[in-house]
């Protein structure tokens, strides 16, 4: 387990979807036009701060967007979604395989990233909470991470 999985972060504040600002909406809706909002909460990791935002695509996928305050105002910085391991490209599979060792992860999170690279957060049995390992994949390539994605 990599030990540096343990951001400060604040109490999550939930928002009711109604009560999103205005900034927030249009910043999510320029980047999934269809989506429908279920859920939000306000975060503060690290001194950023952040919006979690939950919906569901036209399709009925759930999809979660991470939103961060930056100098050019609200920000999508992720699109994540759950996804089975199998699904999971096969050199990103194969950068895991050493650290999982014999496990199978759980969960998995597709975790796309607005510059296009791609995270994938490997969950193992008897430990849910929290991702086990990361793994990178960016123009091609795939790497298991030493340290945790800051998103």
């Amino acid at each position: 387990m990599l030990a540096f999985l343990s951001p400060i972060l604040a109490a999550a504040a939930p928002i009711p979807p109604a009560d999103l600002p205005a900034a927030i909406v249009a910043a999510i809706e320029r980047e999934i036009p269809d989506i429908t909002i279920t859920g939000a909460e306000r975060k503060t990791r690290d001194g950023r701060h952040y919006y979690d935002v939950e919906g569901l695509r036209l399709n009925g996928e759930e999809v979660e967007l991470d939103l961060l305050h930056t100098p050019q105002g609200w920000q999508v910085v992720e699109i994540q979604r759950d996804i089975a391991w199998v699904d999971v490209p096969a050199n990103a599979r194969a950068a895991a395989l050493p650290a999982l060792k014999d496990a199978v992860p759980v969960r998995v999170i597709e975790s796309i990233q607005t510059d296009g690279r791609i995270i994938y957060e490997l969950f193992v049995p008897g430990a849910p909470a929290k991702p086990a390992f990361e793994v990178m994949t960016d123009d091609g390539k795939a790497h298991l991470l030493t340290e945790e994605w800051p998103h």
